[in-house]
């Protein structure tokens, strides 16, 4: 393993913060127990949506600065297949808050024909309630992936899906969405190896992308800003930038998990929108460039090998019950 790594070119230095990062507070509630995806709300002052993993009810969470949670939502007209991520956004035309709940995980790479993401219009008031969603199916143009990351650009208003893989990929939606048919997500950027969710700052002018280990922020072309060390957690799983875009908001899945917010340096901030955005073309040219040069770490190649091994455990079961 050593060898390996040492083969390899190496990795984009850590930025440091010019704050320390700072527990924000604990999920209090016990029925969130696997905090998959977390976005903070476009209208709710102070208030932070989460969702949990697989296996669990088609609903999420509205929690307070105290890990305090103030509604539970039901979602009419949704499957919880194997939710792994959320994104929020604003209606252009309204000014209404949007979440978007991603049925996305697929451990198999092609155990479902299509995935699904679901659009709910961010409830006025918080008191427990069901609300209903709006259901878009997807399909992968290059064949089914793996994925725990969504994002949605303020600027233009699409959809992106971020694939949690050896060579990951953002894939991007149409942008105009239909329900009466599959829509295509398309590569358009390289993605950090084993991504498990991803989110847009809000102004527009950067993305994230987190691993189990750290965050790189990209320019909306795909190309690398810098990568930004995150706080040791137990299964790191989620992602997003504060209302204010100035820091991450980053959680684990578990029991009581907390939420941590880390500062971004100000260089970051100050080169995420310093570029123009080239053509598509360009920017997906310079991404898979980014990708080549980007390196892999001793900790990534463990983390790949180990999620290769469980998804093999997972096949192997699936195989024996078969007979």
């Amino acid at each position: 393993m050593t060898v390996l790594a040492c083969a390899l070119p190496a990795a984009p230095a850590m930025a440091a913060a010019d704050e320390a990062e700072e527990k924000l507070f604990t999920f209090r509630d016990a029925r969130i127990t696997e905090s998959s995806g977390l976005a903070v709300s476009p209208t709710h002052a102070g208030i932070y949506y989460t969702h949990n993993d697989s296996s669990a009810a088609a609903e999420f969470f509205a929690v307070d600065g105290a890990g305090r949670t103030k509604a539970a939502f039901r979602v009419l007209g949704a499957q919880a297949r194997d939710w792994e991520a959320m994104a929020a956004s604003k209606d252009p035309a309204t000014g209404r808050g949007v979440l978007w709940f991603a049925d996305i995980g697929d451990n198999l790479d092609g155990a479902w024909p299509d995935i699904s993401i679901y659009k709910v219009m961010e409830p006025a008031s918080l008191r427990d309630a069901t609300v209903p969603a709006v259901r878009y199916r997807f399909r992968y143009a290059d064949g089914a992936r793996n994925a725990e990351g969504i994002m949605v650009n303020p600027r233009t208003g699409r959809l992106s899906v971020v694939s949690k893989e050896f060579t990951g990929a953002v894939y991007e939606a149409p942008l105009k969405l239909r329900t009466g048919r599959v829509n295509i997500l398309r590569k358009a950027a390289a993605a950090p190896m084993m991504a498990t969710d991803a989110a847009y700052a809000p102004d527009g002018s950067s993305y994230v992308v987190r691993t189990y280990f750290s965050a790189t922020l990209f320019r909306p072309s795909g190309d690398i800003i810098t990568k930004i060390s995150m706080p040791p957690l137990d299964q790191a799983e989620s992602i997003a930038y504060t209302a204010d875009g100035k820091a991450l908001l980053t959680g684990s899945e578990g029991a009581r998990s907390p939420l941590y917010r880390v500062p971004l340096p100000e260089r970051a901030l100050a080169s995420a929108d310093s570029r123009p955005t080239p053509s598509k073309k360009a920017s997906v040219a310079a991404a898979e460039t980014a990708q080549d040069e980007r390196g892999l770490s001793g900790q990534d190649i463990l983390i790949w090998l180990a999620a290769a091994l469980g998804a093999t455990a997972v096949i192997a079961v699936i195989a024996r019950r078969s007979r």
